[in-house]
């Protein structure tokens, strides 16, 4: 092999690792707080009706209690409002301690007024991420527990009407798909919080279950909005530590006009602002003191349960985790506030900027602003606090007597709580009552704090910077020089819109006077979704920010905003970088899931090269030699990216409908709303350029082809060397092959286990019958080498005529007489079997893996069902097992002289522009084309 070859693939798997280096380990340690039980907790099995636990019997529910709570709700007399936790993928019923540990330390600070209940639904820790078809299963069940818990609270006076669900990861899903049941009642769930839910599409659709599952659940919330309306849902993203689940997936798929339906990241939660990886968002302390807060705000205090006024629900929601201004809920905004205290606690500021440190003697202290002679000059007036204290603070006064004013309203509902203060920003222009506005800095509780205020003009404060483009990779700089004369700076980032595209944010901040200030914070805006990034530093510092997306723009009215909450009289320097280096973790965090899709690509061109080889010279080619050509862009792309020009055509499109075949799939990179199209998918203009993705994907699914093959091949000849003592040196090819009568019956057998049991179970057993065929000619391979290495020296002209036959094709006529019994020749014809056996056994794992989240279900439900059902294997096993069972015998010798060969090969290229076009975004399509060529080549055998 080619020593240019092999640093080509080296070079692109070094990018493919750094690439998963930075998606799975680019970012910050965890900085989430651990939630602790103070109490051992106790989950108590909550009885449900016989049919249901013989319906269901690998499932339960359960409720959550610690010490004496434990003990008072023994019987299941319970009185709270009730609360409902549902895992996600593989997970476990008791991740609802975090939850119910919390709610219930709070429930015991308020004196147990008011507390929950908190209930969790045992699945029996099911891959529904990766095997759909018990996800309607769960959704049954979940329906029943929530009619078994209300019964629970029958002889109550007020008796709940609805469950709080909370759903992590595909718990989430399951929880929205309630709605899809016809007999279901919407007034049964009225709030729906999930955490980490991909909403949007699966992570990986592997099989079809998965993707009808998700259609059901979208076309019930879109056709039934006006029905739901009533019907509460959050969604919570973990943000780019959550490489499982991207944040993307997790937006609600409704209009963002929908008032009850809220969509956002964790790092823009207040009072949480930082990122969860898939787990932590259960049991991280920032989160769920923020869902419990809201949970105890949403309890009316006369029925002790959750509130059925939509509007206040959303209220409190948009309270807890937008903006949180800092005002206790509870407290009515009122329409006059009168002022009392004597004069000398009042201050008309005439300066431009006020700072006030309080004194740490209490007393009344307040502020007055005109705005006569400003709201010309200036548009916003602007302010932030260190206290953090939940008290008014910013008024409009609307009566003055003197130097002080009497009466005045509230404006503190503006404020919005940052990580290091509170910060309020008021429009003069909505202030036309107002004369004056007034800051509150008592200090009552002798607790000291600092308070910043200033007149600006926003657009002033405003600047744009182009950022770099994404192939600079690194060598260009945009940079700007902010000379801060006030407390707020706003960068727009101008053509910063996409999800490929990943940044390096640095900014410096420099003062020339050393003295006590607060910390900057550096707040990344996103329009568009609620995903913002804060970082706090003091200054002097040097803060880097990673500047990336989780959804692309979906149109052209905004841009990303960089927000400086800044120290006067200091200068910050904002400079961008490309990171070509977090570019591709976003490739791979948003297309990763096609790669498999251009592995099984390399592989089927692998092969072409090798029938090719097989039809000029009567051998394959070397596996390595194989895989080393497979980067055929040309061959794959020209015909995909011709498709789309002609889907934009009406009447191709119409013959597309005609023929009734599947929408074109597109590389997800918008992050929204992928996966689902009922039409043919189709790229915008603008879009053209995201074909070079897909060039770049089939380079890395090539170099994971090629290295992947030889860790292949490597791994089988450590497993031959284990099992060769248990076997007779053999030194024919035809080492480890089965009997016609042998193949039927196995092919029999297997079939009526598929049909019984498991189809994945079924062709992982023909998987390994035809992978002892390869072991053993690999051992047949490694004996020949030893015994010719033995062999003595022939005669030159012996040697010659021995030579001569060795450079014969394997399907020549001289290879069928007048050789020696034992000759370098067997040696050929066992390593062309050889290396034609271990490209479709690499061929052969792809539907392996693909098989195996529905072998792992089927082994976990053993113990109360031996049959799959549904099994997403089973239409294709059928001719995957055949062909797996006829490929045992296959040899390149009878190969040769097939012809189906020529056909076969032809057909692969084809074969591989379907999958880019019909896989990435439905991987289950995969199987039935592998299936296609490994089935044509098993015949080939015959024929």
């Amino acid at each position: 092999m080619k020593v240019a070859t092999v640093a080509f693939y080296g070079s692109v798997l070094g990018l493919l690792g750094m690439g998963l280096r930075e998606l799975l380990a680019g970012f910050e340690e965890n900085r989430c707080s651990m939630t602790y039980m103070f109490e051992y907790p106790e989950y108590r099995r909550v009885q449900l009706p016989r049919r249901v636990a013989q319906q269901y019997p690998g499932y339960g529910l359960y409720l959550y209690g610690e010490g004496i709570y434990a003990q008072e709700t023994r019987g299941l007399k319970l009185r709270g409002a009730p609360v409902l936790f549902l895992p996600g993928n593989a997970g476990s019923y008791k991740q609802a301690r975090s939850l119910g540990s919390v709610a219930l330390r709070k429930a015991e600070d308020m004196g147990n007024r008011i507390h929950l209940n908190v209930f969790t639904v045992d699945f029996n820790e099911e891959l529904v991420a990766l095997y759909g078809g018990s996800l309607r299963r769960q959704t049954l069940f979940l329906y029943e527990s929530i009619k078994a818990i209300l019964k629970l609270y029958k002889d109550q006076s007020n008796p709940p009407c609805s469950v709080v669900l909370v759903g992590h990861s595909m718990g989430g899903v399951v929880a929205r798909a309630l709605f899809t049941l016809p007999r279901f009642n919407p007034r049964l769930v009225s709030l729906i919080v999930t955490q980490a839910s991909p909403h949007q599409a699966p992570v990986l659709p592997m099989d079809s279950y998965l993707l009808e599952f998700y259609s059901a659940v979208r076309g019930r919330w879109q056709a039934g909005a006006e029905d739901l309306h009533n019907v509460t849902v959050l969604s919570v993203g973990g943000g780019h530590r959550d490489y499982q689940v991207r944040s993307g997936l997790t937006a609600l798929p409704c209009s963002q006009e929908d008032p009850s339906k809220l969509s956002l990241v964790s790092t823009a939660v207040p009072r949480t602002w930082l990122s969860t990886d898939h787990l932590s968002i259960v049991w991280c302390k920032e989160l769920v003191l923020t869902t419990v807060r809201a949970f105890f705000d949403l309890i009316e205090p006369d029925s002790r349960q959750f509130t059925q006024d939509r509007d206040k629900r959303m209220a409190v929601l948009k309270h807890h985790f937008v903006r949180h201004p800092v005002r206790l809920l509870g407290d009515q905004e009122k329409a006059v506030v009168t002022f009392s205290g004597p004069a000398e606690g009042w201050t008309e500021v005439n300066t431009l900027r006020l700072v006030y440190n309080s004194h740490k003697e209490p007393g009344m202290k307040y502020f007055l602003f005109a705005l006569s002679g400003r709201r010309k000059a200036y548009s916003h007036f602007h302010c932030r606090s260190s206290s953090l204290d939940m008290v008014s603070w910013l008024y409009g006064c609307t009566q003055m007597n003197g130097s002080v004013c009497l009466q005045g309203v509230d404006l503190s509902w503006g404020t919005e709580l940052l990580p290091a203060y509170k910060v309020v920003t008021v429009k003069l222009s909505e202030l036309s009552s107002v004369s004056h506005l007034v800051i509150g800095a008592s200090n009552l509780s002798g607790r000291q704090f600092s308070v910043e205020c200033e007149w600006l003009n926003l657009e002033a404060r405003e600047v744009s910077i182009p950022v770099p483009h994404i192939l600079s990779l690194g060598f260009t700089v945009s940079d700007v020089t902010l000379n801060s004369t006030g407390l707020l700076h706003t960068v727009q980032l101008q053509h910063f819109h996409q999800v490929y595209q990943a940044f390096r944010i640095t900014i410096v901040g420099q003062c020339k006077a050393a003295k006590d200030r607060l910390p900057s914070v550096y707040r990344l805006v996103v329009p568009w979704f609620r995903e913002d990034f804060f970082t706090t530093a003091n200054v002097p510092s040097v803060t880097e920010i990673a500047g990336m997306l989780h959804t692309s723009r979906p149109d052209n009215s905004s841009s990303v905003l960089l927000q400086l909450h800044t120290a006067p009289n200091c200068q910050y320097k904002v400079s961008i970088r490309t990171s070509f280096i977090k570019v591709l973790g976003q490739v791979l965090r948003f297309c990763g899931q096609a790669l498999p899709v251009y592995t099984a690509i390399g592989l089927l061109l692998a092969c072409e090269g090798q029938l090719n080889s097989l039809i000029k010279t009567g051998r394959p080619l070397e596996m390595s030699q194989a895989a080393a050509g497979a980067v055929q862009l040309h061959k794959v792309h020209l015909p995909v990216y011709l498709l789309h020009l002609l889907l934009r055509v009406s009447w191709f499109q119409s013959c597309w409908s005609v023929l009734s075949l599947p929408a074109v799939d597109v590389l997800p990179l918008s992050g929204l709303n992928v996966g689902n199209s009922e039409e043919p998918g189709l790229l915008r203009p603008t879009e053209d350029w995201t074909h070079l993705l897909g060039g770049l994907l089939h380079v890395l699914g090539a170099a994971v082809a090629f290295w992947g093959g030889a860790l292949f091949r490597l791994s089988l000849r450590m497993l031959s060397l284990l099992l060769a003592p248990l076997h007779r040196p053999s030194l024919s090819r035809n080492t480890g092959t089965l009997q016609p009568w042998t193949q039927l019956l196995l092919s029999f057998v297997l079939g009526l286990l598929a049909w019984a049991s498991c189809g994945a179970l079924a062709f992982s057993l023909a998987y390994l019958c035809y992978l002892y065929r390869v072991l053993r000619l690999l051992m047949a391979q490694r004996t020949l080498r030893h015994v010719l290495n033995l062999a003595p020296q022939k005669e030159a002209n012996e040697e010659d005529s021995s030579q001569e036959r060795v450079n014969a094709p394997a399907c020549s006529k001289e290879s069928n007489g007048g050789t020696p019994l034992l000759s370098s020749l067997a040696l050929q014809e066992v390593t062309s079997d050889l290396e034609l056996h271990l490209t479709i056994s690499m061929l052969l794992t792809l539907p392996l893996m693909l098989s195996a989240p529905s072998l792992i279900h089927w082994a976990r439900s053993l113990r109360h069902t031996l049959q799959l059902r549904p099994d997403p294997c089973w239409p294709l096993v059928l001719p995957l097992l055949t062909s797996t069972v006829l490929l045992i015998n296959c040899s390149s010798a009878a190969l040769c002289h097939s012809k189906l060969l020529t056909p076969t090969s032809r057909l692969v290229l084809p074969l591989c522009v379907a999958m880019v076009l019909f896989t990435v975004l439905h991987l289950y399509r995969l199987t039935p084309l592998v299936c296609v060529p490994l089935g044509l080549v098993a015949l080939s055998s015959f024929v």
